[in-house]
C-alpha cells in the first residue's frame, strides 16, 4: 500500500471516528431528555469541542492531500466528499447540543406527556447516520439510497409530534411554552436526518460521479 493510500485510509478512519462521536452525542442528548438526566445533557454540551476539533483536523488534512498529492478522478471525489461529510457531521453535533440545551430547560419543568415520537425519531436518525457512514467506507451499494428514503419516516413523525402537541396547546394555553420546546427537539432531529441524507447524496456522487440532489430517488 502506497503512502497516499495509507493517508486515504487514515482519512476514512477519522471520519468514522467523527461519526461515532456524533452518533453518541445524538443518543445521549435524547436520553438526557427522555430520562430527565440534566448531568448527561451537560456532558453532551461539554464534549462538543472534541467534535469541532476533529472536524477542523479532517478539513486541514483534506486540503493538504489535495495540495500535495494532486489526486485525480475517484480519489479527488473521495477527498471532496470527505470535506462535505465532516461539515454535515459537525452540524449534527451542534443539533445534538441544541437538544441537550432544550433538555436542561425541560427537565426543570413538569413533564407535559411521555416522550413517544422523539425516541422513535432519534432511533431512525441515528441509524441513518450509522448507515451513511457505513456506505462511505464500504463503497457503492443500494444502502445510501435506502437511507435517503428513510428520511420520509422522520418527516412523518415530525408532523405527528406537532399535531399531538398542538392538541395540548389548544386544550390549555399554559402548555404552550413546554410544547414549543418539544417541537424544537423534533425539528432538530428532522434536521439531523436531513444532514444524513446530504451525506448519502455525496456518497452516491463519490461512487458514480453523479449529483442526485433535488432529484427523485427510485
Amino acid at each position: 500500500m502506497s503512502v497516499f493510500e495509507n493517508e486515504l485510509e487514515e482519512l476514512r478512519g477519522n471520519i468514522l471516528k467523527l461519526g461515532y462521536m456524533v452518533e453518541n452525542a445524538i443518543r445521549d442528548s435524547v436520553s438526557s431528555l427522555v430520562e430527565r438526566d440534566t448531568k448527561l445533557a451537560e456532558e453532551v454540551i461539554k464534549r462538543d469541542h472534541l467534535i469541532n476539533a476533529l472536524d477542523v483536523k479532517i478539513d486541514e488534512e483534506c486540503v493538504r492531500l489535495i495540495a500535495l498529492r494532486q489526486p485525480m478522478a475517484r480519489d479527488l471525489r473521495l477527498i471532496t466528499t470527505a470535506m462535505k461529510i465532516t461539515t454535515d457531521l459537525e452540524r449534527m453535533g451542534d443539533l445534538a447540543v441544541n437538544i441537550a440545551e432544550r433538555a436542561i430547560e425541560l427537565n426543570q419543568e413538569p413533564q407535559l406527556k411521555p416522550f413517544v415520537n422523539i425516541p422513535k425519531m432519534a432511533k431512525i436518525a441515528q441509524s441513518m447516520v450509522r448507515d451513511a457512514l457505513d456506505s462511505f467506507v464500504t463503497g457503492c451499494s443500494r444502502l445510501p439510497y435506502e437511507v435517503i428514503k428513510r428520511d420520509d419516516e422522520v418527516d412523518d413523525l415530525t408532523v405527528k409530534n406537532f399535531e399531538e402537541l398542538l392538541a395540548f396547546m389548544i386544550k390549555d394555553p399554559k402548555n404552550i411554552p413546554l410544547a414549543i420546546k418539544r417541537t424544537y427537539v423534533a425539528k432538530y432531529l428532522e434536521r439531523i436526518a436531513d444532514h444524513a441524507t446530504n451525506i448519502c447524496e455525496m456518497i452516491i456522487y463519490m461512487c458514480k460521479g453523479k449529483m442526485i440532489r433535488h432529484t427523485e430517488i427510485t
